[in-house]
């Protein structure tokens, strides 16, 4: 079937209307198979979407497994930057993203035009830039990094090197406090990580003593100062794992705590509460835009297809690399 992408673009993703006399998991197991298709997910996906996923992972494990997959087509159940960082690794594959609405607010925060002024003010300095950036931010870039390795790929550059870290203050701020370095940070933030009560999560602490307080590293710093454990969102859940403790507070995007209910089908998970909600969790939006319903009709109509340009590709490849490199010799 013809697909207008201009239309698609417009739209944000296919709406199609499913006939309900099908099961649109057996659907999409069936679509991935004759069209040799992976379906990437990040934990912040809703727990059905992880559940047809062939893959499930935080954001470095996500740029491995499509750098390395052999499928001709990459379905990303995620937000835009990721489906980016795919196309950006796997050139030759065509990467589908089932809603284009899906965006990063701490991408949208560091903006290219901003981005290069405030860097032209620092010449002298090696640019770190947190994988949710755009592709043209990947531009500006040295060396791309995740949660999960931020402080080593850090901490592999000489003691006295200036550097720039970008968009998250608040993992910036984190790695400058145990690193000891002096980076400089730029002013960009996380909607949902920023959005989580102290008060709230106090008074949870009180009503579950024996609690541990587990957060990632784009919370706020009072967040950070009562963790028991502060990591990316895979380390997080090995803690939950490895630790003896029956029960967590977790304050992170409440999808995560879909892998650690599978993992630790014992144990008991409380989301951490924001500020200004009646819920009792923290979503992220864009990544819950994501349905089965999307991937189907993603997968059926091959659309809508992350395109970029070529020269533009290959300038946001190289700090992605190089991450994977450090990654691959440090054994991360």
């Amino acid at each position: 079937m013809n697909v207008n992408y201009e239309e698609l673009k417009e739209k944000g993703y296919i709406d199609k209307e499913i006939d309900n006399s099908i099961n649109i998991v057996d659907e999409i197991k069936k679509l991935k198979k004759s069209k040799n298709a992976i379906l990437l997910a990040h934990y912040y996906q809703e727990g059905d979407v992880q559940d047809i996923a062939d893959f499930v992972g935080d954001s470095l494990a996500l740029s491995q497994k499509a750098a390395k997959s052999k499928a001709d087509i990459i379905v990303f159940a995620g937000v835009h930057f990721m489906a980016e960082t795919a196309k950006i690794l796997a050139p030759n594959k065509k990467v589908l993203l089932p809603d284009l609405n899906a965006g990063c607010s701490l991408a949208e925060s560091c903006l290219y035009e901003d981005f290069e002024t405030f860097k032209n003010k620092y010449r002298d300095h090696t640019v770190i830039c947190y994988v949710n950036t755009t592709a043209r931010i990947k531009t500006l870039t040295d060396i791309v990094c995740t949660s999960s390795n931020a402080v080593q790929i850090v901490e592999s550059l000489p003691k006295n090197e200036k550097i720039i870290f970008a968009p998250d203050k608040n993992l910036g701020n984190y790695i400058n406090s145990i690193t000891g370095r002096k980076m400089v940070i730029w002013d960009g933030a996380c909607h949902v990580h920023e959005e989580f009560s102290l008060e709230r999560i106090l008074e949870l602490k009180k009503e579950n003593p024996e609690a541990k307080i587990i957060a990632h590293p784009e919370c706020e710093k009072p967040i950070l100062i009562v963790a028991d454990h502060i990591g990316s969102t895979s380390s997080l859940l090995k803690f939950t794992v490895e630790d003896r403790a029956e029960k967590f507070i977790v304050a992170t995007e409440s999808g995560i705590i879909h892998q650690m209910k599978k993992k630790n089908p014992g144990k008991i998970f409380i989301p951490a509460p924001p500020k200004d909600s009646t819920c009792g969790c923290n979503d992220c939006n864009f990544m819950k835009l994501i349905t089965t319903k999307k991937v189907y009709n993603c997968l059926k109509y091959e659309q809508p297809e992350i395109v970029l340009n070529e020269e533009m590709r290959i300038k946001a490849e190289i700090p992605i690399i190089r991450m994977l490199e450090i990654s691959e010799k440090l054994g991360l």
